[in-house]
């Protein structure tokens, strides 16, 4: 199992790491979470949602993801207020007070024990991840992600810090003291994450948080940049904020409750592409394209783009020539209204007039959520999609609300199959002048015809030459990046030590 000091502290990447690497030995290998506070979420083959870092970890180990990897994820949909995702179905909305009085301990934990279970069934090794960290005193007692994890598991652990943010070996020994005396046995040795320069100037710290803790430094992580890997935490858009020497700025608004961001990593792929996620009106100004992304909350964060004025900034965009594209929660904004009698969004209720930009409305009539996956083809070109007609792809829906199309909204997909079989239904919408785009599905950018569309489009309404990918496969860059990471795991981790410590013949 790897825990963490902190948030963001490198327990993804590590499991994500050894997955590949036990994989790569030969053995089944699963990755598993029991609990995840994530916005960034995949559909399974059979319709369940779980976290996108489980799906990632799952492709690492070579196999097909499913709920039990994840049982539990929390979605926040407000300050306050997350969507417990039960084995892959929404489940209810709680607070964290009611969340760890009535649900952790009780249904929470038997979905826990179940999947671990399972998984321990069928693979030869379970790589665990925590969450947060353990020495979260204030809920010590009502966790079911980390140490109650681990003795579930017979699990020895390994704790990672992160010593980017400065106070690495603090962190280590405070968190140490802070667990109860049998669960700090657990933890077998520390590895340090995210390391910039010379590691031998880290060795009298080492040296002295051996001697102190009485466990070894298992390894020293060096920051790796640019890792094709997709993130869960949206702290990490703090250090997207990117600046190349490429000629075309998409700006991603920054909504306080985004969803589903790495649906935009294929654009950072391009070197002439320079992504931007915006919160500020007078950062719109110099954008060539605009994206409205998916939110866990399209009432709110509609109220939030009015409140910074950012409304008038996106309906003036296509009349300055520069294409508007809306994911999910931002395709429902785009429409003309959205209604919401039952309060299901908002408290309040009602209707709520849209950014008006396509003919279509959107409608919260009942607590329920569609999570499948879809193949489909293009029926419309235009401007975005140039020459696209025909291009079937594959991507998923994760959303709460039915949208339907007025007279003048212009269906560019054509459903062909979906999770349970087949289909037969338009879906998303255009403009009539085609630069206003909406839809449902995430992963459209991982269809290279479409990503080359859309950015040759952008290249050639600013003078330069239309780029193709040709025959490129946007997953090299993910397995390219698995490689990287688990040379260096490999190379920086005492991977006997390791070995012995799970029970394992040593690596040689």
């Amino acid at each position: 199992m790897v825990q963490g000091t902190a948030s963001y502290s490198g327990k993804s990447l590590l499991v994500t790491g050894f997955c590949k690497i036990f994989r790569d030995m030969g053995y089944r290998v699963t990755p598993f979470k029991s609990q995840n506070m994530s916005l960034n979420s995949y559909v399974t083959r059979d319709g369940g949602e779980i976290a996108r870092s489980q799906t990632t970890q799952a492709f690492a180990a070579g196999v097909e993801p499913i709920v039990e990897m994840n049982p539990i994820l929390l979605k926040p949909k407000g300050d306050s207020i997350s969507q417990v995702v039960l084995m892959g179905r929404p489940y209810a909305d709680y607070d964290a007070k009611t969340y760890y009085e009535e649900f952790a301990l009780r249904e929470g934990l038997r979905a826990v024990k179940t999947a671990f279970k399972k998984l321990a069934e069928k693979f030869d090794i379970v790589v665990i991840e925590g969450a947060g960290s353990p020495a979260e005193i204030n809920l010590y007692d009502k966790e079911i992600v980390n140490m109650r994890v681990a003795e579930l598991a017979k699990s020895p652990v390994i704790l990672v810090a992160d010593i980017d943010r400065g106070g690495v070996f603090a962190s280590i020994v405070g968190t140490l003291q802070l667990l109860k005396p049998r669960h700090r046995r657990r933890i077998q040795g520390f590895v340090i994450n995210k390391f910039r320069g010379d590691e031998s100037i880290l060795e009298p710290g080492i040296t002295e948080l051996e001697s102190i803790t009485g466990k070894r430094v298992l390894g020293v992580i060096p920051y790796l940049s640019d890792l094709a890997l997709p993130d869960e935490d949206s702290v990490v858009l703090d250090e997207r904020q990117e600046k190349r020497d490429g000629n075309i700025a998409i700006g991603v608004i920054r909504l306080p409750r985004i969803s589903n961001f790495t649906d935009f990593d294929p654009l950072r792929r391009y070197s002439e592409v320079e992504l931007r996620y915006i919160s500020k009106v007078e950062e719109m100004d110099s954008l060539d394209a605009l994206i409205i992304p998916g939110t866990k909350n399209t009432l709110g964060d509609l109220k939030w783009l009015r409140e910074r004025g950012l409304d008038r900034k996106i309906r003036e965009s296509p009349h300055q020539g520069k294409p508007v594209l809306g994911i999910c929660g931002g395709y429902q904004m785009l429409g003309r209204e959205i209604i919401d009698e039952r309060g299901i969004e908002d408290d309040n209720g009602g209707t709520t007039i849209g950014l008006g930009l396509l003919d279509v409305t959107t409608r919260f009539d009942k607590y329920e959520k569609t999570t499948k996956r879809i193949e489909m083809f293009v029926t419309r070109d235009g401007p975005i999609l140039p020459k696209a007609s025909g291009i079937r792809f594959k991507g998923y829906e994760i959303h709460t609300g039915k949208i339907d199309l007025g007279k003048e909204a212009r269906p560019i997909f054509k459903m062909v199959s979906e999770t349970g079989g087949t289909a037969d239904q338009w879906e998303g919408a255009s403009s009539e002048d085609g630069l206003v785009l909406g839809t449902s599905i995430h992963g459209l950018f991982e269809n290279s015809q479409i990503l080359d569309g859309f950015i040759g489009f952008l290249t050639r309404k600013k003078g330069g030459d239309e780029r193709t990918a040709g025959e490129r496969e946007l997953g090299e860059p993910l397995t390219q990046s698995l490689e990287r990471l688990t040379a260096v795991m490999l190379q920086k981790l005492d991977f006997d030590r390791i070995m012995r410590m799970m029970g394992l013949q040593e690596s040689g």
